[in-house]
């Protein structure tokens, strides 16, 4: 493979060569896919909320409940599979269980109070 100037020695291209050229690599990428999946949740729970206030007749408190809380499980299982997925084969998987935990578990507890008492 020809590589561009400046990578490689001899005509062969290493893994560090090729990262190099790739960009950053996507394990590192974690703080980006959790500001995604917040951000997700929080334009989810907007768009419930707006639904809720301006088409109350058409879209009901028990139908926000529902929506919002199917809606934050999908989101989570995505979120999890997506850092699972990223992280697979390197050592920084099980670095990342706490953080993946307690972003999941923070969201989940702000659904549940919000079902609880805002959208009722």
């Amino acid at each position: 493979m020809t590589l561009p100037k400046g990578f490689g020695t001899g005509g062969g291209a290493s893994s560090s060569d090729v990262s190099k050229m790739i960009g950053r690599r996507a394990e590192n990428m974690i703080g980006i896919i959790t500001g995604a999946f917040i951000a997700l949740w929080v334009g989810t729970w907007a768009g419930v909320a707006v639904a809720v206030v301006y088409y109350p007749w058409a879209y009901p408190p028990p139908s926000a409940h529902f929506a919002l809380t199917v809606l934050t499980i999908i989101e989570a299982i995505g979120y999890l599979f997506s850092v699972k997925v990223v992280t697979e084969g390197t050592d920084k998987a099980k670095t990342y269980n706490g953080l993946v935990a307690g972003v999941i578990a923070a969201i989940a507890v702000a659904t549940i109070v919000t079902d609880s008492f805002f959208f009722g």
